[in-house]
């Protein structure tokens, strides 16, 4: 197990999730999407940045998605349902491939989704596989940013859409650790905008939208602090995903947003048609 599997790798995580369920009043035999909506949206703003990321690609029924980084597999699961498309989940943590496998059989969208273990600098897949490549908070654990996006790039169709939600480095200004993504630093890598920009036009993308969302990023996170202050933490929450260190890396990251040292961008592009 290497560092990055190492850091998301719970142990008992189905076993903890459904425990969290019950103490919420859920049944875990008759879930919903919304049950889960606390948990297995594993980045800033949640199911709000998804929708806003599919609306942007103009996701449509008979798609064919890959979900790089899927984590629990929140994201492919509710577009899935939404919108009718296909989706394949990669991701590096076997636990977390596992009991996304297991949440979206008790949802019954297995002939919607599935999921895979496996490397995104090492796409088990076929050139021009997918329709769109989709991504949401996983790039900050892979260092080898050219083999990234050339291996996104390779999987697409010509035509295909890359579907980008990440954390990037803002003012240069060292992070304050840890974070969700890394306890220390040997296992964050954030490009700059500009580097990201950089990259994906050197692989030979198109950029088609390039939007900062850090400001509603801000504003989530303070809606966030005062429904906790207000009615608690509630039972099911991204706290069972990392543990004791959650609490102090959630202060860490919203500090590191606040004093700029990290942006949020919403990044949309294409593999060329031709």
């Amino acid at each position: 197990m290497n560092e990055v599997e190492q850091h998301y790798t719970h142990g008992q995580l189905e076993q903890c999730i459904l425990r969290a369920l019950e103490r919420a009043g859920k049944d875990s035999e008759n879930l919903s999407l919304d049950d889960l909506a606390p948990i297995d949206e594993f980045h800033i703003r949640g199911r709000a940045a998804t929708r806003e990321l599919a609306q942007a690609i103009s996701l449509d029924r008979g798609m064919d998605v890959l979900d790089i980084g899927c984590g629990l597999g929140g994201p492919s699961r509710h577009l899935a349902a939404e919108y009718g498309c296909r989706f394949v989940g990669l991701d590096l943590t076997e636990e977390y491939c596992r009991v996304a496998e297991a949440l979206t059989a008790r949802l019954g969208l297995q002939g919607l989704v599935s999921f895979r273990r496996g490397d995104a600098l090492k796409l088990p897949y076929e050139h021009s596989s997918f329709d769109v490549v989709w991504t949401q908070h996983a790039s900050m654990n892979i260092g080898d940013k050219v083999q990234l996006y050339g291996e996104m790039y390779r999987t697409l169709k010509p035509g295909g859409h890359l579907a980008i939600y990440d954390i990037l480095a803002g003012s240069g200004a060292e992070l304050y650790f840890p974070v969700p993504w890394a306890r220390e630093p040997s296992i964050s890598f954030l490009p700059t905008a500009d580097e990201l920009h950089g990259l994906l036009r050197d692989t030979g993308f198109d950029i088609i939208s390039w939007q900062d969302t850090t400001v509603l990023g801000l504003s989530w996170f303070a809606t966030m602090a005062e429904r906790i202050r207000r009615e608690g933490r509630l039972a099911l929450g991204y706290h069972i995903l990392l543990g004791g260190d959650f609490p102090v890396m959630a202060r860490n990251q919203m500090r590191n947003l606040d004093e700029g040292r990290i942006v949020l961008m919403q990044v949309v592009a294409r593999r060329p048609a031709q």
